[in-house]
């Protein structure tokens, strides 16, 4: 007999949402993961809850701006040429997913499990009681040329078209807003309701004591294999054995890690995002502010004001980019004037799919293995409503919403 009705393997937003749903419906879980709860991608994000956030970073004007993309020190976009190198196919696919049929499929698709995120989120940030790391003060996208704002405008119209309400807004309303930009605004986008949070990693701390007060059960150790049969998984971690009727693989960009899980022949890879922090300026803004042409976004956070985003695409083991760093801190300055020197930098793994779709449902390997990985840049958004859909399946109930859009079997 199992030990556990199911166990999670990862404890980001993804995993530590999949195991709050699944004890709140009466299973008996283990939570597992090689480090601490909510320190991987889930710590360094923008902490934005973007339920408006329905286009993919694949786009048809990445075919078009590729070369200017990759030579441009002010490119919000990196690639080292050796990972491309060494993974042709996931690069071809994700370009392929930029033609514009996919991209508003991949739209439309993300729309609609938006849609269900604060559904999914909501009732765990109230059973953490972490209403406090709440702020629902909107959200802003701004752009600070013509040619920015109108590139953007077939994705601002495919973004309406899928229920996304937003405001455009000139450049008297931005500066009126956030009296603190410096830089000089051509048009925004107000995404009125949005709402951030504070610190996620504290709200996935106070997620995880709740789950050890239920009798939740929590392992610290690296899943490295799972050995699916007709009864159930047996996980092999650091060495020991557990046992459980159904596992989880929420371990974000190292999921492709775990031998037998499914995971390993996914084309999963990672795209890499930094953060700077300045503890001096946490009031400087008063909301979370996206410069469009930047690729970063600016939010007031519990540790100081974060700037947080770009994409390289580079993989797990390349040290970090100082580069990358460089260039947030320069635009930085150029959209808030000096912050003297920050007080931190991070750099953080995405998991992400050449579709810019996270997996959800069963694996391939075996039905007693779910897959709840690769939500890029939706992480924090998403994490909700993909751990109550994984307590649906675990619990043998048809999903709600329908997952068919993020099978593993699509690849």
């Amino acid at each position: 007999m199992a030990d556990h009705d199911l166990a999670v393997v990862g404890a980001g937003i993804v995993g530590m949402s999949a195991a709050l749903w699944a004890q709140s419906r009466g299973l008996r879980v283990l939570l597992c993961d090689r480090a601490a709860p909510g320190s991987g991608a889930s710590f360094g994000n923008a902490g934005t809850i973007a339920t408006y956030a329905c286009l993919p970073v694949n786009s048809p004007s990445i075919l078009r701006d590729l070369p200017r993309l990759l030579t441009s020190a002010e490119s919000p976009l990196s690639l080292d040429p050796r990972h491309a190198l060494a993974h042709p196919r996931w690069m071809l696919s994700f370009l392929a997913n930029c033609r514009p049929a996919r991209v508003a499929a991949i739209a439309a698709a993300l729309a609609r499990l938006l849609a269900e995120a604060d559904a999914g989120l909501d009732p765990l940030i109230a059973l953490a009681e972490a209403e406090d790391l709440v702020v629902a003060n909107d959200c802003l996208y701004v752009w600070t040329t013509r040619a920015g704002f109108d590139g953007a405008q077939a994705g601002t119209d495919l973004r309406r078209r899928l229920g996304v309400a937003c405001d455009e807004i000139g450049p008297e309303e931005i500066r009126a807003l956030e009296p603190a930009l410096r830089l000089t605004p051509h048009r925004g986008l107000r995404f009125r309701g949005a709402r951030h949070i504070t610190d996620p990693q504290a709200l996935i701390g106070r997620m995880h004591s709740r789950f050890l007060a239920e009798g939740g059960t929590w392992l610290q150790a690296a899943v490295t294999a799972t050995r699916p049969d007709g009864d159930g998984v047996t996980l092999i971690a650091d060495g020991q054995e557990v046992r459980a009727a159904r596992a989880v693989i929420a371990a974000g960009a190292w999921s492709r890690a775990i031998r037998g899980s499914g995971a390993e022949h996914l084309p999963l890879d990672t795209e890499r995002g930094y953060h700077l922090v300045w503890d001096a300026h946490r009031d400087l803004i008063a909301r979370p502010v996206g410069w469009a042409e930047a690729g970063f976004y600016a939010t007031p956070m519990a540790q100081g004001l974060r700037l947080a985003g770009t994409v390289e695409i580079a993989g797990l083991d390349r040290p970090a980019n100082r580069k990358r760093l460089a260039y947030i801190a320069r635009k930085g300055a150029e959209m808030f004037g000096d912050l003297g020197p920050p007080s931190s930098d991070w750099l953080g793994f995405r998991p992400s799919f050449p579709d810019a779709l996270p997996v959800i449902g069963p694996s391939p390997a075996s039905d007693r293995i779910l897959l709840a990985f690769g939500h890029q840049h939706l992480g924090l958004t998403l994490g909700g409503i993909t751990g109550r859909i994984v307590a649906d399946l675990a619990e043998g109930r048809p999903p709600d919403p329908p997952i068919a859009d993020f099978a593993p079997s699509r690849f």
